[in-house]
């Protein structure tokens, strides 16, 4: 673990479906699993249906980018928040993925205790409301890409490392044993 910090306790994260409902809290579906029903898109003889599932929202400078996910322990090293933006993962190529979340908080760190965990079948996506805790995706399969957007001032922010964490204007990312003093593991069943 980042930080030095040995954790003594392991609390176990139960992978859950990813519905649009167990999601709510956290943000919203994007894909045909959102429940959002398709509309006309007025042009190409209906052959274009549109669905509108989820208003991503950035205030400046926003970048798009590929991730290509490997497989690695399902253990929860940092949790983090945007304080500006909603962040989205998109998966590309239909490969599941694990994603950890927890509802925005009013103080510096999530209810610890209300995590959770969501497999996503890899034919949605999700963009979270802003202020959602979240750790970056548990990739299922060998090179799993999902499509991460994101404010670029997040990707500054990342680069402000100290103790194992990272702080700045969009971003809140904190090194859970050091904080808590435990693994969070992640139960995929």
């Amino acid at each position: 673990m980042d930080g030095g910090t040995m954790a003594t306790k392991r609390r176990v994260l139960k992978v859950k479906p990813a519905t649009a409902k167990a999601l709510a809290p956290y943000g919203r579906v994007v894909g045909r699993g959102s429940g959002v029903k398709p509309a006309d898109s007025g042009y190409y003889g209906g052959a274009v249906k549109l669905i509108k599932p989820a208003q991503f929202q950035s205030d400046n400078d926003t970048c798009l980018s590929v991730a290509t996910i490997q497989p690695r322990p399902f253990e929860l090293e940092h949790i983090e928040r945007h304080y500006k933006h909603t962040q989205a993962f998109i998966p590309l190529g239909g490969k599941p993925f694990v994603a950890v979340f927890g509802a925005p908080t009013d103080g510096d760190e999530p209810d610890w205790d209300k995590l959770e965990a969501f497999r996503f079948d890899g034919k949605d996506g999700f963009c979270m409301n802003i202020g959602t805790w979240h750790e970056f995706p548990f990739a299922l399969e060998p090179d799993t890409d999902v499509i991460v957007i994101l404010r670029n001032e997040t990707n500054r922010d990342l680069n402000a490392k100290d103790s194992g964490e990272a702080h700045g204007g969009d971003l809140s990312k904190l090194n859970i044993a050091k904080r808590t003093g435990a693994v969070f593991e992640i139960d995929i069943g």
